[in-house]
């Protein structure tokens, strides 16, 4: 993809905002302060200016600081870990629905607090602070202004994904390995193609490079370099390759090496392993009931 002016400065901001992110972490000494779907929200918000994430800028702050509180409290309470992650999704899909908005990143909000056990309130003020930042951010560049207002959920999409969701965890749990529930970069694609009419096994395939390629890529880096700071520097450029290489704009990516950095050890080492097994779940999933979908409707 041929980068414009413009382009070029956005990248340049998103990621320099993102490097803030982890060099706070790092001078604070405070894990819990790296939040990987801000890079996520940087990149469609800042960068890519998708106009389903910035039609209605105030729900950037609303919406994932919602949902980061919601996963807060739950990880609060005396529970298996999979049914804290049943649960805050649940009550999650609830929040988007109530507040009209289908910021699908807020589902990764959600869930970090519950992945990494956060249990300091600097994590809740991170995500009110950043969030905030960056629902300002697009107040300015004033692009949302170009966008149609986003649909409210639809039932039967919230059903789907809230069945999805059951099934994997159930079965991650059952086969014992319950730290897989919650891959959050993986559901906020899945909850975005979701909404798409169509969506076909090509673009399933790209995504699925994007996100094991982004996964492996946090790992590799993070395996031999253990600061946050120089570990975020050199792998958010090598996902931007990537994905400049795949063709497409993919947020979501760009979670993964930040994820890396703050997941428990046992998590850690089973990152890409874990993508690789949900991504196919959850984006081949989809595509097989968008065709079921789109064959029934033919023979109509």
């Amino acid at each position: 993809m041929h980068l414009s002016t413009i382009e070029k400065r956005n990248y340049l901001i998103g990621f320099s905002f993102i490097i803030i992110m982890v060099a706070s972490a790092t001078l604070l000494n405070d894990m819990e302060i790296i939040l990987p779907e801000i890079g996520a929200l940087t990149a469609g918000t800042w960068i890519y200016q998708n106009g389903g994430w910035i039609n209605q800028p105030l729900k950037i702050f609303l919406a994932p600081s919602g949902t980061a509180i919601i996963g807060f409290l739950i990880n609060q309470l005396a529970i298996g870990y999979a049914q804290k992650v049943l649960l805050g999704l649940l009550l999650m899909l609830v929040l988007l629905r109530v507040l009209h908005s289908n910021l699908a990143p807020s589902f990764a909000t959600g869930l970090l607090p519950i992945i990494i056990n956060a249990t300091h309130w600097s994590f809740i003020v991170a995500i009110l602070l950043f969030t905030l930042v960056l629902t300002v951010g697009v107040f300015l560049q004033g692009s949302y202004k170009e966008t149609t207002p986003s649909s409210i959920i639809k039932k039967h999409h919230m059903l789907i994904f809230a069945i999805m969701a059951l099934i994997w965890v159930s079965a991650v749990w059952f086969f014992g390995f319950s730290q897989m529930a919650a891959i959050p970069p993986v559901m906020v694609v899945f909850f975005e193609v979701l909404q798409k009419p169509q969506y076909s096994w090509k673009m399933a395939i790209k995504h699925f490079i994007a996100l094991v390629g982004a996964a492996s890529i946090g790992v590799l880096v993070h395996t031999f370099i253990s600061s946050w700071l120089i570990s975020a520097i050199i792998a958010l450029p090598l996902v931007f390759v990537l994905l400049q290489l795949l063709k497409i704009k993919l947020p979501a990516a760009f979670a993964f090496p930040l994820l890396a950095l703050v997941l428990p050890t046992s998590m850690f080492h089973m990152l890409p392993l874990t993508a690789v097994l949900a991504t196919t779940f959850f984006l081949g999933s989809i595509v097989i009931l968008k065709k079921i979908y789109f064959s029934s409707k033919s023979r109509k």
